[in-house]
């Protein structure tokens, strides 16, 4: 039997796997330390950036619902906003409606650096995704923001998570 072309290796199987989790967690993996060193660069963690950009879409929130709007612990959340507050990209007021609570506010440097970061993330994504093609790449996308909303609560509430 004759080939047209090269013959390929069959890719080992931890290449071959399929599960979503398996995939899912070698793209935040590898996004994940690209995306990280990018993040530095603009005086942020993977965290503080997560953090900074709920701040900046949803002003007047308190240290506790923030953590509840992230998942987070408070006590992680309140590492991360001492992290923010110190590169002056946060600010915490008291709550006028309650002194014991702290309102959590973007600063102007703060919106600066998260759109300078944004961009630079957006920029590696797009990278990323044009290996795909466009199209292809722009459905994956919103594939994933489709399943990580309704679906992934509908499933962990049916798994008892």
């Amino acid at each position: 039997m004759t080939t047209s072309g090269p013959v390929e290796a069959e890719a080992p199987a931890s290449q071959r796997r399929t599960d979503l989790h398996w995939l899912a967690m070698r793209l935040f993996r590898g996004l994940g330390t690209v995306e990280l060193e990018a993040l530095r660069r603009h005086g942020l963690s993977l965290w503080g950036y997560d953090v900074l950009t709920e701040v900046a879409d949803t002003p007047a929130r308190t240290q506790l619902a923030l953590g509840r709007a992230l998942g987070l612990d408070k006590s992680k959340v309140v590492v991360v906003l001492d992290e923010l507050e110190s590169a002056g990209l946060v600010v915490r007021l008291p709550d006028p409606g309650d002194r014991r609570a702290r309102i959590i506010t973007a600063t102007p440097e703060g919106r600066k650096v998260l759109a300078s970061a944004a961009a630079e993330l957006r920029s590696i994504e797009e990278s990323l995704l044009n290996e795909l093609g466009a199209e292809e790449g722009e459905r994956l996308r919103a594939t994933l923001a489709a399943l990580t909303g309704g679906p992934l609560l509908r499933l962990r509430e049916t798994h008892g998570c």
